[in-house]
């Protein structure tokens, strides 16, 4: 992985011309050294199954490094990424599409996508069974850019927010730990959002995104892991069917916000 000091949000936005460049680039996948990567495995069958937009390669670490200046090439590259105003030290590790470019540092190339998977160092269990939902809904995100580059919005993910009033006709699948313990059963969840939830196990997510079950949403929550218990805890509901993000929120955890979907996500949510 490569370490990125800044905020994923901070690396530029892509122009008009680097949209260009994307539609016309091969998109390297940049593989784990690690001969058994568990990630390596994962990636691969989740792009050779959902990428359609660019051709795709795989390459090393070693290859990426000499490749990343060619803009002719776009890049799915993972990082461990932390936030300025995150004060506990805590990293991510997110899942990047960048562009090629003839620059210094890697969060100087242009972004296409950004997407947190897990805190660093978390078991790749905790996000590998979502990785080809991830892929298509970057793969969205890269194709909304591409059609508005002048739409600097799509930069953060709070962009599909836009798409809050529509969760309340689609069922929302989470799993309990993912949850805040003040909400963790059906019961608690309804005296805040009344439309419908389920709490269920990964394998039924699973099936959900395999079988790109219609109107379901699956909450896709990233934060602390471990005896850790502060950091920034990053929560989105994305589309088993469309791979559309419809939410997305953060917060610092902390002794009165968890580690999980808040009383206050379930409020926002049930406005509209």
């Amino acid at each position: 992985m490569f370490a990125i000091a800044a905020g994923a949000q901070q690396r530029p936005y892509p122009t008009v011309d680097d949209a260009r460049k994307f539609i016309g680039s091969t998109t390297c996948i940049v593989t784990e050294d690690t001969p058994f990567s568990f990630y390596n495995q994962e990636i691969r069958q989740a792009v050779d199954k959902y990428w359609k937009v660019t051709p795709v390669r795989y390459v090393s670490t070693a290859e990426f490094n000499v490749m990343k200046t060619d803009p002719s090439y776009s890049f799915i590259v993972l990082t461990i990424t932390n936030f300025s105003n995150d004060k506990s030290g805590s990293a991510y590790d997110f899942l990047n599409l960048l562009l090629g470019a003839d620059v210094d540092d890697l969060d100087e190339m242009p972004e296409f996508c950004a997407v947190p998977l897990s805190f660093a160092g978390a078991p790749e269990e905790e996000y590998s069974y979502k990785l080809g939902l991830i892929i298509r809904f970057m793969q969205y995100h890269a194709d909304l850019v591409m059609k508005n580059p002048a739409t600097t919005a799509l930069r953060y993910l709070k962009y599909y927010n836009k798409n809050v009033p529509e969760i309340s006709g689609k069922t929302i699948l989470v799993r309990e730990e993912d949850l805040a313990p003040e909400i963790n059963t059906v019961e608690r969840i309804g005296n805040y959002y009344p439309y419908k939830v389920r709490i269920v196990d990964e394998e039924e997510i699973i099936r959900a995104i395999e079988n790109k079950e219609k109107d379901i949403l699956i909450v896709h929550k990233v934060g602390p892991a471990g005896v850790k218990q502060t950091g920034t805890c990053m929560k989105m509901l994305i589309g088993t069917d469309d791979a559309i993000m419809y939410y997305y929120d953060s917060h610092l955890v902390d002794s009165k916000n968890a580690n999980g979907l808040l009383i206050s996500d379930l409020k926002r949510l049930a406005r509209f």
